[in-house]
């Protein structure tokens, strides 16, 4: 193999954290309103969940995804 392939990330970038943290807010909040029985607020919920990769892929574009120039990776 004369051409290494690079590590590619595995998603750690602020944008991937954002989508991430809002989706699962948005699951929370459609679940809890799923067991009061708050139809409105589960589709509300499910707005949300759609909202977070749209965020992400924003945050992405800015920069601050895996090889933006706004992404500092941090040792481990």
């Amino acid at each position: 193999m004369s051409n290494p392939i690079g590590d590619p990330g595995h998603g750690h970038s602020p944008a991937a954290w954002t989508n991430v943290i809002i989706m699962l807010v948005g699951l929370a909040v459609a679940t809890v309103a799923l067991f009061l029985g708050q139809i409105w607020l589960v589709w509300a919920g499910a707005v949300i969940v759609v909202i977070g990769p749209i965020v992400g892929l924003i945050m992405s574009k800015a920069g601050f995804g895996v090889n933006g120039p706004k992404y500092q990776p941090k040792g481990h």
